[in-house]
């Protein structure tokens, strides 16, 4: 993790100490209060918030502006930015924007195709991908420069990330490869698709440590925590990228209705105890996907908190 900037979290992964990340989802209207509570519920229990980006391709209020609203709490903001939506003048000047106001991490990724969001017809960008968006914001803040060769002084101090996905095919060694191909781009920290198939994952991690990319790579581990049986099953054969073995399936649904977000909180606390004993691992990344009441217990029970200053 060379590139020493003021982010917190790039601090306590330089400590030696496993960090928690969570994220939240902007609302669909320009409610920035909503930013506020979930992420008041959440500020004591994590290192960094994500706030994602117009998610599955659905207008919200922008990452951008959500992220300073974070950062004017004193809280650690993850700024997500997709090149689905903006060519690289409107990339290049967001990142200018966010370190104007002291946001220190980004979070480099394509986004979800047009196709799967509430404006279908929309006009995709995809200027850039993720690979040039890392590079892009790794020039910006090493050398000072854009694209355009424009050179400046006050550079953007960011600690640069990006989304992986052990689970995407069409091989694991074809997930190393392109984590590898991002490192090189300039990627400092990862944090992975949710985490069910505990085998696949172990092998992805085995070849990341196999190649030393765990040493120039952060690697948060994505939880995901279940709230039902029915969202395993959509989960399992609606979502592409994400990989529900049978047996979480079963689980989920061998216990009681009532008892099944408890059971689901459970699985996500056992498979943060199993993932920490995984060699390479650097913290954890929890998606409590439009449940973050519930992010503190799970970082509790999984001995993550309190944590570090």
């Amino acid at each position: 993790m060379s590139a020493e900037t003021p982010s917190k979290l790039q601090k306590i992964l330089a400590a030696g100490h496993l960090a928690v990340t969570s994220e939240v989802g902007p609302p669909r209207s320009a409610d920035g209060l909503v930013i506020e509570h979930k992420a008041k519920m959440i500020a004591d229990y994590v290192d960094a918030i994500n706030v994602t980006d117009n998610q599955t391709s659905v207008c919200r209020l922008c990452s951008l502006a959500a992220c300073i609203r974070i950062r004017q709490m004193d809280l650690e903001p993850v700024l997500q930015m997709v090149t689905r939506d903006r060519n690289r003048i409107a990339l290049q000047s967001d990142i200018l924007g966010a370190a104007s106001f002291g946001v220190n991490n980004i979070l480099c990724l394509t986004g979800d195709h047009q196709h799967f969001g509430d404006h279908s017809n929309a006009a995709n960008v995809f200027d850039l991908d993720s690979v040039q968006l890392i590079a892009t914001v790794k020039m910006m803040r090493d050398e000072g420069r854009l694209l355009g060769g424009h050179e400046f002084q006050v550079r953007p101090q960011m600690f640069i990330g990006a989304a992986s996905n052990p689970f995407a095919g069409p091989n694991v060694a074809l997930r190393v490869v392109r984590l590898a191909k991002k490192a090189a781009a300039g990627v400092q920290f990862t944090q992975t698709q949710c985490i069910y198939n505990m085998n696949t994952f172990k092998e992805f991690m085995k070849m990341m440590v196999d190649r030393g990319l765990h040493e120039k790579v952060a690697v948060l581990a994505g939880i995901t925590p279940m709230k039902n049986v029915g969202m395993a099953r959509y989960m399992q054969k609606r979502v592409p990228g994400i990989d529900v073995p049978d047996e979480i399936v079963k689980r989920m649904g061998g216990v009681p209705k009532e008892k099944q977000a408890e059971e689901g909180i459970k699985l996500a606390i056992e498979q943060i105890q199993e993932i920490k004993e995984i060699p390479g691992i650097k913290g954890f990344h929890i998606m409590a996907i439009e449940w973050e009441e519930k992010v503190p217990e799970i970082v509790k029970a999984a001995g993550l908190f309190p944590r570090p200053n």
